[in-house]
């Protein structure tokens, strides 16, 4: 990693030599105020086509697709460059009207680790340039990169297209270190110091909370008038009520009178599956006539350090004696992930650390309370005690007993499931592109004012 820093960081130096000759950004004259006409959105390590909950595709995968689609619908054209993992893939495909999704070729397609793509960040900067060499000069009116290894690809682009670049942290390095789950592995020091970089080379970073925000300027001393908080949305033609608790259990086969806590998400330390398992494992010992109408789905696949020991659940499961009650299902479609929101009686959603948890407000959005711990930004995607509950901390005892009153309260669920769809109503992808867009705006201004200061 050491090595991808200096090799990128000499490329960056260049720049401001030959290649900033060669650039010739646009001037333009003084004017109103204007949104960016075609935007260079990068997703190095996930692809916004692959399904979430597998690999490292998730969250930022959805905000990804359904930013781009917002954004095209008000007429900013997206294109977003991610990295190829099949020779089969087709250069670029339309994954809508006004958003291009482009593969760039950099290292092996398959079995590549996400730890071991810094060293190909060469390689898809090449491919970047090559495409963007193929237009008109002033084809990109700006970079929007996600995640740090993005990150420092916009970083050279920006800088060799002349515009301004805008950064989504996503996760941050510094954050997860300081709330690592009991084994789980630390993130390297080349992370941070490249995250460290972006802050400062980036013209606007997005924060989806006032927190994360806040982590900004404490963790990497950001300049707190670079940041802007956004927060994400939910679709809210997907994500819905629909037809209701009864009919998406039928259609899922799962019984109706159940107790159902539900995981959703990638299998990893991070996410906290096991402490779900664990109070299961509690209330159960509390309960033991909960077994005959408890299921706890688990809807996700193993990612990140959760690889190690893919099959490290289904072990806790069956050492903590609750094989028979957990259902332990694949990633689903965005279609069916609604119906097992619907299904559930509650998300649970112990994360040691969410930058957001879109997972929250998907959930929510279909009616159904969630029980999250108290970290990230969660407390914003979850009114404690309105649309679920807030839990300090990771301990099992804590879960089981919100867990617990559900059990209790048959009425709970329906009375907190309600307030929840409400809430919901307020994170409309709209909303969060329309904020994105004037964010892109006040980018480009203030580019064009810094460059009349200096002539």
């Amino acid at each position: 990693m050491s090595q991808y820093v200096s090799r990128l960081g000499a490329l960056r130096g260049r720049a401001h030599g030959p290649l900033a000759a060669v650039a010739s950004p646009r001037l333009r004259l003084p004017g109103a105020p204007r949104r960016p006409r075609r935007v260079a959105m990068l997703s190095v390590h996930t692809s916004p086509l692959h399904q979430p909950g597998t690999g490292d595709a998730g969250g930022m995968n959805v905000y990804i697709v359904e930013l781009a689609k917002r954004l095209a619908a008000i007429n900013i054209e997206v294109e977003i460059f991610t990295r190829a993992t099949s020779a089969a893939l087709p250069p670029a495909v339309e994954l809508a009207p006004g958003v291009l999704v482009r593969h760039v070729d950099a290292g092996p397609y398959e079995g590549l680790a996400k730890e071991n793509l810094p060293a190909q960040l060469c390689a898809f900067t090449h491919g970047v340039m090559q495409a963007w060499a193929g237009h008109r000069p002033g084809h990109y009116d700006l970079v929007h990169s996600h995640y740090w290894l993005s990150g420092h690809v916009g970083w050279l682009a920006a800088e060799r297209w002349g515009v301004p670049l805008v950064h989504a942290m996503h996760t941050m390095a510094k954050v997860k270190n300081c709330a690592l789950a009991e084994g789980d592995t630390p993130e390297p020091d080349a992370r941070v110091i490249g995250e460290t970089q972006i802050v400062e080379a980036a013209d606007r970073l997005v924060a989806n909370t006032a927190e994360e925000a806040a982590e900004l300027v404490r963790h990497y001393d950001a300049d707190p008038r670079k940041v802007a908080v956004v927060h994400p949305g939910v679709n809210l033609d997907r994500f819905r009520p629909h037809d209701g608790r009864a009919a998406a259990r039928a259609r899922l086969g799962l019984p109706q009178d159940a107790l159902i806590p539900l995981f959703a998400g990638r299998i990893q330390p991070l996410k906290a599956p096991d402490v779900l398992l664990r109070a299961v494992a509690e209330l159960l010992d509390e309960r033991p006539g909960l077994r005959d109408r408890l299921v706890v789905p688990v809807v996700g696949g193993p990612s990140g350090s959760g690889l190690a020991k893919p099959e490290g659940l289904q072990k806790l499961a069956a050492r903590l004696g609750v094989s028979d009650v957990v259902r332990f299902r694949p990633p689903v479609g965005q279609e069916q992930l609604a119906d097992w929101y619907r299904a559930a009686s509650v998300l649970v959603m112990p994360s040691y650390s969410e930058s957001f948890g879109l997972v929250a407000i998907e959930a929510q959005a279909c009616g159904t309370p969630v029980v999250a711990a108290a970290v990230g930004g969660l407390p914003v995607a979850v009114r404690d005690g309105v649309s679920g509950f807030l839990i300090s901390g990771h301990e099992p005892a804590d879960y089981a007993r919100a867990l617990r009153r559900f059990a209790d309260e048959p009425a709970l669920a329906d009375r907190m499931g309600a307030a929840a769809a409400r809430h919901a109503e307020a994170f409309g992808w709209d909303t969060a592109a329309s904020a994105t867009a004037d964010e892109y705006t006040a980018a480009i201004q203030e580019r064009r004012r810094l460059r009349s200061l200096h002539g």
